[in-house]
């Protein structure tokens, strides 16, 4: 089954983690440091919770469709990319305590879209970029390269 990601980037976990356990009526699923998620039944949704700064209105991070193979994201890559539209692929790539493959897209308004299977388990948030800076959720604002330094 294929589920939406929403990942928000929140300033207080535990309230927003409060919140979001009475609003769809289920634990986080997944809780490290900084960072929960919720894999919710109904409506089928992966709800990512990242920590912001204090103080700092809830933002959307990136958005994402979750999918069960490998072979469903090469496939996807292969319809972006036919469709005319920019695609950044990571395999293997280590972030928000998974290992994931994945394939990255904006939309018209530079909004992130990944495409990704959870593959295992990792007990890290996060692995470097290829730049070799840390990585974070979504692609770095600013580069022409779609999913440039992402995780999650």
């Amino acid at each position: 089954m294929s589920r939406v990601q929403l990942a928000l980037r929140v300033a207080d976990l535990e309230g927003s983690i409060a919140f979001y356990t009475r609003l769809f009526g289920v634990e986080p699923a997944k809780r490290r440091p900084g960072y929960a998620n919720f894999a919710v039944t109904e409506p089928p949704l992966k709800l990512v919770l990242l920590e912001g700064e204090p103080g700092q209105e809830t933002v959307m991070d990136h958005l994402g469709v979750e999918v069960e193979t490998g072979e469903e994201v090469a496939a996807a890559t292969r319809r972006l990319a036919a469709a005319g539209l920019a695609t950044f692929t990571e395999n293997d790539t280590s972030c928000c305590y998974a290992l994931q493959d994945k394939v990255w897209v904006r939309g018209p308004g530079a909004e992130p879209w990944e495409v990704y299977v959870v593959k295992a388990d990792a007990d890290t948030s996060a692995g470097p970029s290829r730049d070799g800076a840390a990585c974070v959720c979504g692609p770095s604002a600013g580069r022409s390269t779609p999913g440039a330094a992402t995780c999650c």
